[in-house]
């Protein structure tokens, strides 16, 4: 299998990026995180192999993750997909970061309404009423590399854990790979209590090499340069500036499927469909979002995994289209609270879109928003980033 730096020279060799020594250096070090990794799960199976026949299992040394900062649009979620699809790491997981702690806060929550015999047939006899070490453990079976994508940290209560549930992962042997806007020493900068999560700060510096990915190209808007975001009416012509607005962000004919591949994101454990995704572009129905029963979870997942989404046909609504406009609502707020950019085709004007029916007065929040969203500041904003 290719490994990350290779494939990054692919993707030069194709025009499809262009030179970029800070983004070379980066490769380079998650190339010799992937050697490392590889090189950790041969002698990992060649240990397992030994303990079957001496019945003792050598100390495997693991390499040290890799925590990629720096301004918004320079490639930070790029370099580490190239390496997280290069790993043939089986047990491995890449993930939005607050989506993450999400999921570790329900699987607390689940925990604590366990009564002693179930905590003990899940983790033994050493399980108590605290939830992490469950937690941990759960993590750790199913991941040996995670990579997250956009650390960051605004809330006391993710604060407050992270501490013991990164010496958790760490001790487990859980290789980490982030990206994020901040330099670690600036996570959850003036937040209450900071204190309390400082140790956290140190554990990231010293499981992780810390590496900078800065430049004077903002790619994102770079490509975003010329090209409009909000397209009426709905026909052949909207339709093809739609095909070259695809282009111009990723490189690719919207309208050929052997080039533009869809996939699946899971969300709470049901199979979301994407049409069509590309370097953190997706491509979406107005139908396939808004007609079909999905709701705010799903809405958050496409906002935390895809920096710009395209909406294909938003009819004008009605009273007849009530479900249709509130999921709408829905979805907008959360493209809108994660800075996603919106590229879409529609009948009417936003001003026009849903002009009688339940829940109109609470859709002018959604007409300024989508105003909004076509500005040069939005534009520019860097995808998740609320500060």
């Amino acid at each position: 299998m290719a490994g990350p730096l290779e494939k990054y020279k692919e993707l030069q060799a194709r025009g499809e990026l262009r030179p970029d020594a800070r983004q070379e250096a980066v490769m380079t070090r998650l190339q010799r995180l992937h050697e490392g990794l590889c090189e950790l799960d041969h002698m990992a199976k060649k240990s397992g192999f030994l303990a079957k026949l001496f019945g003792k299992k050598s100390e495997v040394p693991r390499p040290k993750g890799l925590y990629i900062y720096g301004d918004v649009g320079r490639g930070k979620s790029m370099v580490m997909d190239l390496f997280f699809s290069a790993s043939p790491i089986e047990k491995k997981r890449r993930i939005h970061f607050h989506q993450f702690m999400l999921e570790v806060h329900v699987a607390m929550n689940r925990w604590r309404k366990l009564d002693q015999t179930e905590r003990v047939a899940e983790l033994g006899k050493g399980a108590s009423d605290d939830p992490l070490p469950a937690v941990v453990h759960k993590i750790a079976s199913e991941a040996q590399l995670l990579c997250f994508d956009e650390f960051q940290v605004h809330d006391i209560t993710d604060a407050s854990i992270l501490v013991r549930l990164f010496e958790g992962l760490f001790k487990a042997g859980v290789t980490v790979v982030s990206t994020s806007n901040r330099v670690p020493d600036d996570l959850y900068k003036d937040g209450l209590n900071r204190h309390l999560f400082l140790p956290a700060i140190d554990l990231i510096k010293d499981k992780m090499d810390v590496i900078a990915l800065n430049g004077e190209t903002d790619y994102r808007m770079d490509r975003m340069q010329g090209v409009p975001v909000y397209y009426t009416p709905i026909n052949e012509q909207t339709t093809e500036q739609l095909s070259k607005a695809f282009w111009a962000l990723t490189d690719r004919d919207v309208g050929d499927p052997n080039e533009v591949p869809s996939e699946t994101i899971i969300v709470q454990g049901r199979e979301l469909f994407v049409p069509k995704a590309l370097k953190g572009v997706a491509v979406f129905s107005f139908k396939r979002l808004c007609a079909n029963p999905l709701g705010a979870a799903d809405y958050l997942a496409i906002a935390w995994k895809y920096h710009t989404v395209f909406v294909v046909a938003i009819p004008q609504l009605g009273p007849e289209n009530r479900n249709e406009a509130k999921r709408f609502v829905t979805m907008i707020d959360a493209f809108y609270e994660n800075n996603v950019k919106l590229i879409c085709s529609a009948a009417v004007k936003p001003e026009d879109l849903y002009e009688s029916g339940d829940g109109r007065f609470e859709f002018d929040r959604t007409i300024s928003r989508l105003m909004e969203m076509q500005s040069e500041d939005y534009l520019a904003r860097g995808h998740g980033v609320n500060d």
